[in-house]
């Protein structure tokens, strides 16, 4: 469907997509692993999408250091998860989609507790059909297999799904699946194999809502 057709589902990542919670997430992962020396930046972004185990031990030195910083990721999240808000214009984007027929669903590297506290406080979980999050499957992004699975459950074909994503297992899980990938780049530059994967890059969540928009409006 990469001319831009209408697409029967809307498939958003979470974080960085729908939520801004990019800045609170790299200082969650800088506190998590401040007692071993590293300092992420923004570029930890192309790689999140599974379990924090996953992404946190080749910054802590050794795996025998991983629960120490995992319950430090754990415990700083839930003190400023507040914090955390979707990004302006993210509700609007939700009612037009929903009015417009299209469905939308969530495919997030996020544990399940956490994404549905956030959905839930924010008032979001009603506009979505699906959600299929970190801990529910077996495998992580970039495995298609969770975008794979919502399809499944929507009965949409990939040819008929358009998915927003921020990082480069976004990309990667969009594609293997055949589903046209929208990828956020935010202030990160992204390599060339990603971004020839992806069926378009914008810089932001915004310019990202528009495209939806557009697709959602266009002619089937």
């Amino acid at each position: 469907m990469s001319g831009g057709a209408r697409p029967d589902v809307v498939v958003f990542d979470l974080d960085g997509t729908l939520l801004d919670s990019l800045p609170l997430v790299l200082a969650a992962i800088s506190h998590a692993v401040e007692p071993f020396g590293e300092r992420p930046t923004m570029e930890i972004f192309a790689r999140l999408g599974g379990p924090p185990e996953r992404f946190l031990l080749p910054m802590v030195a050794h795996a025998d250091n991983l629960p120490v910083a995992l319950a430090r990721l754990e415990s700083f999240h839930r003190d400023n998860a507040h914090l955390i808000q979707p990004y302006a214009g993210v509700r609007e984007l939700l009612e037009t989609v929903q009015i417009a027929g299209v469905r939308t669903a969530i495919w997030t590297g996020r544990d399940r507790r956490s994404a549905e506290r956030l959905l839930h406080s924010h008032r979001l979980a009603a506009y979505f059909t699906t959600v299929v999050c970190g801990d529910d499957l077996s495998s992580h992004k970039p495995d298609p297999a969770g975008l794979r699975e919502i399809l499944r459950r929507v009965e949409v074909s990939a040819e008929r799904a358009l998915f927003v994503g921020d990082a480069d297992v976004d990309v990667l899980g969009g594609s293997e699946c055949g589903v046209d990938t929208l990828l956020i780049r935010h202030a990160r530059q992204v390599e060339k194999h990603i971004a020839a994967r992806s069926w378009r890059t914008v810089v932001s969540p915004a310019d990202a809502f528009d495209v939806v928009l557009q697709r959602v409006h266009a002619r089937t």
